[in-house]
Order: C-alpha cells, then sequence, then structure tokens
C-alpha cells in the first residue's frame, strides 16, 4: 500500500496540470471521500467543484509540511499553502488537518482548520470557495 499525504495531493490537485482534477481526485481520495473545512462538510462531489475552482484562480505555488505523522489509517499534518492567484496576488494558508486513509493508502475523510497569514479578506475562505 503506498499512502498519500497533503503535500503529494495539493501538488496534483492544483499544481500539476498534467493531471485533470478527476484524476487527481482519483489518484489521493477514495469514492466515499469526504472533507470539513472551518466547520463546512463537503462530498467527493462538492470538493472536486472546489478544486476545480481553485484551478481557475490558482497561477500557481508549493505546500510547505512543517509536521507529518502517519499511524495505521490516521494521518494528521500542519501545512502552509502558497498561492499565486492568476491576477497576482498572493495567498498564505496555514492549515491544520486530521485525516482517515482509506484501506488502498488513500485519504477517506479529512478535517481541517485553516488560518489566513496573508492574502485579502475576500481570500479568507479560499480552502472551501466553490
Amino acid at each position: 500500500m503506498t499512502r498519500t499525504g497533503i503535500k503529494a495531493a495539493l501538488d496534483d490537485l492544483l499544481f500539476n496540470r498534467e493531471l485533470t482534477v478527476a484524476e487527481a481526485a482519483d489518484r489521493h481520495f477514495t469514492p466515499e471521500y469526504r472533507q470539513r473545512t472551518d466547520g463546512e462538510w463537503a462530498d467527493r462531489a462538492e470538493f472536486v467543484e472546489h478544486i476545480t475552482h481553485l484551478r481557475d484562480i490558482v497561477a500557481g505555488g508549493h505546500v510547505e509540511v512543517h509536521e507529518e505523522l502517519h499511524v495505521g489509517s490516521t494521518y494528521a499534518d500542519r501545512h502552509t499553502a502558497h498561492i499565486t492567484k492568476k491576477d497576482g496576488s498572493t495567498v498564505r494558508m496555514e492549515v491544520y488537518v486530521f485525516a482517515d486513509l482509506g484501506p488502498d493508502g488513500r485519504f477517506s475523510r479529512i478535517e481541517e482548520t485553516t488560518l489566513m497569514l496573508e492574502g485579502a479578506d475576500s481570500d479568507r475562505a479560499i480552502g472551501s470557495a466553490r
């Protein structure tokens, strides 16, 4: 079993334009995937809609993982997403993640809380914008 992690997943979802959103989601997330970001739940279809929206506004960036922990099928991390939008503005979000992995090593559930470090007030909900 190959386990995924946040950096690999976000790199494929947001920055690897050689993969479609559907291909990136299939690589890192189970069919029953659910995500809660800052208290708002999304099913897999809503998550894919969110990532599709982000790809429309994100020009590039990178993910910096500060801490990461795998214990069995449980995953946790703290990372910073550094985003440059197509309009030239930048966003930096610190994210705290707790997750479950499916038997195949893909994410089946993520619960995350975000902290805006840099960006416009309108970017505060970028972690769940659709």
